[in-house]
């Protein structure tokens, strides 16, 4: 206590000696006595301020499986969230997806404005750490008093200081820093819900370049079955009902073909606002679909992609506690408003003041600045209000009340991340299969038509065996594209379930 006295008293005294003060000749015995006693009492403030009132914060638990329902067949690893997540997207080998991605950071208004809101989080915490020093603060004044000769000028320098005796002060820097924390978190949710959407429309994008194509080649197909329907019509072995149905299937394709390129202009212009450009200066160009006759498939980008779809690494369930942002985001805004509840107990006591001055005060200007003409004041103070109709009780009450909401929400959380996991999961291990056997029925959809076609010409069955084959190859068609639609968003929301793509080594299925 003594040593602590000391330190005090001489860090005080050569505060008085800065402002102008000069403590050794003009303090009497008594006053240096007075102020020894100051300071005792000063580092007993300080000791007290060791303490904080409200509960120390312990995470909650949370309910967590041992392991993932349908992770048997998975690749398990020891991922470490000190690691970089990477950029996850490069894993699907697209270098137009990769250019679009680099403008997320930087030009996506949403993303920028919880950058900013992370940098107002961050100030509050400044602004709050602010009340744990005193206040310094420079005055200067000239008045007249009752009569024209009572005049009187001023200028001195006062400081102020509130010990934070029950940790109310240190409890609002806490729940600050938890909440920009919880900002930071939200930015990089923000971050990665936005690239998930992009690499989703993205793709979408791409398979619909697919499908104008199927389209395209629909239509010529349709126009050919045309041609030949009218020819048979003009020989009479046609009839005028087997030209019509020729007629109204070629007609609803190409209205098929135009809807097509409304949607795809749609994903264009969504795809422009997440990378912060105005849809009418933003383009993708369309991608050059080929058929193989002899994988009787078209052949893209998007389908090199989808056959090629790399093992997702799980991990731990009890590891997407730490790697997912919006649990960090629920579990930091817990910590907060446990930190509150000390802010309001601390309210129940009485607040402490401790200020000095020290200056000049003269009826004249000249020579104010004098040793005849110093005033200076030092002591303690405190307030503590006795009676206000119960509102720090509401408060405290309050602040229990939202840590307890704020456990039920991260809970919440937990739980709906271990159902994001498991929804992704189940829907790329099983639309894997799908679409394995939507491919075997396209091809058969495919030989159904051009087998039922030569028949026609031949004369062996009528059109209608034709138009019925034709428009189970085109709904066959448009379920396969619409399933790798769904694996591919599958997949890549299974990535943004676990927290974003963080190993480096990918393996293909």
């Amino acid at each position: 206590m003594n040593s602590m006295n000391r330190l005090i008293e001489k860090s005080f005294i050569r505060s008085l000696v800065i402002a102008g003060f000069k403590p050794s000749s003009e303090l009497s015995p008594v006053s240096l006595l007075s102020l020894k006693s100051l300071l005792s009492a000063l580092s007993v403030a300080v000791i007290f301020t060791g303490c904080a009132l409200g509960p120390d914060y312990v995470k909650p638990s949370a309910p967590v499986p041992q392991a993932y329902k349908l992770a048997q067949d998975w690749k398990l690893v020891d991922p470490k969230d000190s690691l970089p997540k990477g950029a996850w997207w490069e894993i699907y080998n697209d270098s137009v997806l990769n250019e679009l991605m680099k403008k997320v950071g930087v030009s996506n208004q949403n993303i920028i404005a919880a950058e900013a809101q992370y940098r107002q989080a961050k100030a509050l915490v400044s602004s709050a750490q602010a009340g744990l020093f005193p206040s310094l603060s420079l005055e200067a004044a000239s008045g007249r008093g009752s009569s024209t000769s009572n005049k009187f000028q001023s200028a001195g320098l006062s400081a102020s200081w509130e010990p934070d005796f029950w940790g109310g002060i240190r409890r609002s820097v806490e729940a600050n820093k938890a909440v920009a924390q919880a900002s930071a978190a939200s930015l990089e949710t923000a971050l990665l819900s936005t690239r998930s959407t992009l690499a989703q429309s993205y793709f979408q994008l791409r398979i619909i370049d697919v499908q104008k194509q199927m389209y395209e080649d629909t239509v010529e197909a349709y126009k050919r079955s045309l041609k030949i329907t009218e020819n048979q019509f003009k020989m009479g072995v046609a009839s005028k009902l087997e030209l019509s149905e020729a007629q109204t299937q070629l007609q609803s394709t190409e209205a098929l073909a135009i809807d097509i390129n409304v949607t795809r202009a749609q994903l264009e212009h969504a795809i422009a606002v997440l990378v912060g450009e105005t849809p009418s200066n933003f383009s993708i160009a369309p991608e050059k679909i080929a058929f193989s006759g002899e994988t009787n498939a078209y052949i893209s980008s998007v389908g090199t992609v989808l056959s090629n779809l790399p093992v997702v690494p799980l991990g731990l369930p009890a590891e997407l506690l730490e790697r997912r942002p919006d649990i960090a985001n629920a579990e930091r805004l817990m910590n907060a408003a446990n930190a509150k509840i000390g802010v309001a107990r601390a309210a129940f006591f009485p607040t402490p003041l401790i200020s000095a001055s020290t200056g000049y005060q003269s009826s004249v200007l000249p020579n104010l600045i004098s040793a005849p003409n110093k005033v200076w004041a030092i002591g303690p103070s405190a307030a503590l209000a006795v009676f206000d109709g119960g509102a720090r009780i509401a408060a405290a009450d309050q602040a229990g009340a939202a840590y307890d909401q704020s456990v039920a929400n991260y809970r919440q959380v937990v739980l709906s991340a271990f159902q994001n996991v498991e929804d992704n999961l189940i829907a790329v291990k099983l639309l894997e299969s799908e679409i394995a056997k939507q491919t075997q029925a396209v091809s058969s959809a495919r030989t159904a038509t051009r087998i039922s076609l030569n028949q026609y010409k031949s004369g062996i069955v009528n059109y209608l065996t034709v138009v019925t084959n034709q428009v189970t190859q085109l709904n066959n068609e448009r379920i396969l594209m619409t399933l790798q639609n769904r694996q591919i968003t599958a997949h890549i929301s299974l990535i943004t379930a676990l927290g974003g793509y963080w190993g480096n080594n990918l393996s293909a299925r």
